[in-house]
């Protein structure tokens, strides 16, 4: 892996130090994805000159975060993170916030002392459109972006100051492996090197010794694990018949929790094969496709085999490991997901679409609002042209090429978000007034 390797020529040293004439402005991060995305993004913001600070509240908070002369940690207790954050936003003058998701406890309860201040937020997410682009928005991501508030008609109004050519859509995630990496060595600190932070408490339910513990199992496992995933599609495509396709997600991740129906993934699995049962025809198959990520915390296979069996569909049910997303949609008949990012290749491919969540791409033009077992006897097709006015909105706003993990992407996504962040309209205002920078070309590489 690229480790610390450095992905901008020349980083800035210490805050306001180096780059620009001072802008008067100071980023503020909180917690990132894992690996050195954000401390890269500072040292070019520094070199535009603005100052920028790092709260952690792990050692794997402070590992990818070198510059110790800008880190502040917080070792207190959650109640007094709120008083805590208005005290240093107060004494570092503060201009901006800078947080990857804005649902783990730490991040909403800074988003709303920053909103109560007048503070700009800058929420990066996962891509809308991934794998090779980032989300970047103001104030907040999936349920909470902008985006769940408009129409594909204002799109479409905005979009008549854009004369980009759409991209080709992607098909794989390129920095999977560095990923994993990431996470395994951002939990081996916060489980082995964490005793300065013993206030901290995980967002997720389990904890950070069985995180890290899924994580390096994830590692080992990936070879034996991608030929379990290579024999079950083989099947699949040879079996000769038409199928479903349930895109999972993962039991813990936010946007299933904070912006869906269900308490568990299980509640998901038993109301997809209820409808598949009760409305599909008996030729029909049901492919389940686990999250790439999935790391076996939650007994999905065991979950699906048995409900299948009760519901007497064994035979038509099949679960993939995940892997390649778009050789699979290539043969399949509709798709299933509470809300989903990969929703959008389904819907990139004209395919009939099922949400059960609030999602970005929640449109009555591309959705199906069909019950569950009419959808799976006769799903309804999106309209086409309506998801792609939607999704060439997404590419000129708040889509941005490139990728957290890698350092190929990371230098990708470092040309154009910095401009943004400093631009003093959100990506969606800035469309709309034609001050939104060009777009960079990506050239996909399969």
């Amino acid at each position: 892996m690229d480790g610390r390797a450095d992905d901008t020529a020349g980083a800035a040293g210490p805050a306001g130090s180096a780059g620009g004439e001072p802008t008067g402005r100071c980023f503020l991060f909180l917690q990132g994805p894992h690996g050195p995305f954000f401390d890269r993004l500072a040292a070019m913001l520094r070199r535009a000159g603005c100052r920028c600070l790092r709260v952690g509240f792990n050692r794997g908070d402070e590992w990818f975060w070198p510059d110790r002369g800008s880190y502040v940690p917080y070792r207190g207790p959650a109640g007094d993170w709120p008083a805590a954050l208005r005290a240093i936003i107060a004494a570092q003058e503060v201009t901006d916030l800078v947080v990857y998701g804005d649902t783990r406890p730490v991040h909403a309860a800074a988003l709303q002392v920053a909103r109560d201040l007048g503070l700009t937020v800058h929420v990066f997410e996962e891509g809308y459109l991934r794998p090779y682009w980032i989300t970047y928005e103001r104030g907040g991501a999936n349920g909470h972006s902008r985006l769940m508030g408009m129409s594909v008609a204002t799109m479409r109004a905005a979009l008549e100051q854009s004369q980009m050519e759409m991209p080709e859509a992607p098909a794989r995630w390129g920095d999977m492996r560095h990923h994993v990496f990431y996470g395994a060595l951002y939990h081996f600190f916060v489980l082995f090197r964490n005793g300065r932070y013993a206030g901290f408490r995980p967002h997720r339910s389990i904890g950070v010794g069985a995180e890290f513990r899924l994580h390096l199992r994830r590692l080992v496992l990936m070879p034996l694990h991608a030929l379990e995933r290579m024999l079950e599609t083989w099947r699949i495509r040879q079996g000769g018949f038409p199928y479903h396709l349930v895109l999972m997600q993962l039991e813990h991740d936010a946007s299933f929790r904070e912006h869906g129906p269900f308490a568990r993934m299980g509640d998901f699995i038993e109301t997809v094969l209820d409808g598949f049962a009760r409305g599909a025809p008996g030729h029909h198959h049901l492919v389940f496709k686990a999250h790439p990520l999935e790391d076996g915390r939650a007994p999905l296979v065991a979950d699906i085999r048995r409900m299948a069996r009760a519901m007497g569909v064994a035979e038509r049910v099949h679960f993939v490991r995940g892997g390649k997303l778009a050789s699979l949609l290539n043969n399949a008949r509709s798709a299933v997901t509470v809300n989903s990012t990969a929703a959008q290749q389904v819907l990139w491919r004209g395919l009939p679409l099922k949400a059960l969540g609030r999602a970005v791409y929640s449109q009555p033009e591309f959705c199906s609002p069909q019950p569950m077992a009419e959808f799976f006897a006769r799903p309804r097709r999106p309209d086409t042209r309506a998801y792609r006015d939607y999704r060439h909105y997404l590419l000129e706003t708040s889509q941005v090429p490139g990728g957290f993990y890698s350092s190929r992407g990371r230098r990708h996504a470092l040309r154009q978000v910095v401009d943004m962040m400093l631009s003093p309209e959100d990506p969606y205002d800035a469309l709309l007034s034609g001050h939104a920078a060009p777009r960079q070309q990506l050239r996909v590489v399969q």
